[in-house]
């Protein structure tokens, strides 16, 4: 059998998705321009420690989500050194990420960015693909 999902209740669900904007605390994708439901997620995952407290859940997209996995750290491609990938619950995003001058592409401007953005894979290629078409209808990137 799989591994089972812990519990959260909905009360904490809403709570987070409120705190998080309705959007993914990662690539900053807005719920209501993603397909599927964004996820309440284990900033530090269950697998590496990480318990179901408010404090340690905030809101993913699925495709962040599943490319972070039970990371906690990974390499900083520029530096070669290991940092704590970023947590958008403690953490500004705005500290440690930018968007590019098309606002497609997010750009790591701190270890953690850039470490995460390489881990989370923020840039993959289709993600660049919709961002165009988001930045283009005028819904890229988020003004805050």
């Amino acid at each position: 059998m799989g591994r089972r999902t812990p519990y959260i209740s909905l009360a904490v669900r809403t709570r987070v998705r409120a705190a998080a904007g309705e959007r993914c605390g990662y690539c900053q994708a807005p719920q209501h321009l993603v397909l599927a439901p964004l996820e309440v997620e284990h900033i530090t995952p269950a697998a590496a420690g990480g318990t179901n407290r408010e404090s340690n859940l905030w809101l993913s997209c699925r495709v962040c989500n599943s490319y972070k996995g039970a990371q906690v750290s990974v390499r900083d491609p520029l530096s070669n050194t290991d940092v704590v990938l970023y947590d958008p619950r403690r953490q500004r995003w705005q500290d440690h990420f930018a968007w590019s001058y098309d606002g497609a592409e997010i750009i790591g401007l701190t270890p953690t960015g850039r470490a995460t953005v390489e881990a989370l894979q923020l840039n993959n290629s289709l993600s660049l693909i919709v961002r165009r078409y988001w930045a283009a209808a005028g819904w890229r990137p988020p003004r805050d």
